[in-house]
């Protein structure tokens, strides 16, 4: 057998024993990302169904922007975050640096744009279908947003998945603004660049498992959303 199964050996034991170190990063990363999931939501779902029901000066150029900050480098987002909550910047008197906070403001300036921008289209199409009967019963805009937000709710909960799948996996932000610290900001991506170039494959590999893990399973989440929208329609 060689080191290479030897390692995958040792990482399936470490997950299947629930190692102290692996649960702790694991937990720590779903903290991080499902809170900050949860605020980009709260932002980016009427952001988004904002931006699909409202005309206004530069709607198109709105749109536009969101549809490319979905793109935006993590390390320049984080190089901004770091800027912002060092001691020069504006919000250092918080003391957020380096700590899971910082992580979350990070990741959730991330997924905003994804959230906003996919769900503007759920959000327009639906818009496009049922603007003449929602205004014969004297639903404007305003009245609308929140009925065609439940009414695309399956659509839109892979939106809100995708821009997990995309918090779970950042590496480049969360490692500026939360340095990686032991027992502190060390999440699984962190991690598992760290733990590989110490040749520690075993914890490395048992975190690149529960993530893959993760991951499939947000996909497969994502495409039953999708089946279930479609099912609705």
């Amino acid at each position: 057998m060689n080191s290479g199964d030897n390692a995958l050996g040792t990482a399936l034991s470490l997950i299947a024993s629930l190692d102290a170190d692996l649960v702790a990063i694991v937990g720590l990363s779903l903290r991080v990302s499902l809170t900050a999931v949860a605020l980009g939501a709260l932002v980016g779902l009427p952001l988004g169904a904002a931006v699909a029901l409202y005309r206004f000066p530069g709607r198109t150029y709105v749109a536009a922007l969101l549809s490319a900050l979905m793109g935006l480098p993590p390390v320049v987002l984080g190089l901004i975050v770091y800027l912002a909550l060092s001691r020069a910047g504006r919000l250092g008197v918080f003391g957020l640096l380096f700590t899971p906070s910082a992580m979350i403001i990070a990741q959730c300036l991330l997924v905003i744009p994804i959230i906003a921008s996919l769900s503007r289209q759920v959000v327009e199409d639906l818009w496009a279908d049922y603007e003449e009967p929602l205004r014969s019963l004297g639903a404007g805009p305003g009245r609308a947003l929140p009925t065609l937000l439940w009414d695309g709710r399956f659509s839109l909960m892979t939106a809100v998945l995708a821009g997990f799948g995309r918090a779970s996996a950042e590496v480049g932000a969360v490692m500026i603004v939360g340095g990686n610290i032991d027992q502190v900001t060390r999440v699984m991506t962190t991690a598992i660049a760290l733990e590989t170039s110490k040749g520690n494959l075993e914890l490395a590999l048992g975190l690149g498992i529960v993530l893959l893990i993760l991951s499939l399973g947000v996909n497969v989440l994502a495409f039953a959303g999708g089946a279930a929208a479609r099912r609705v329609l």
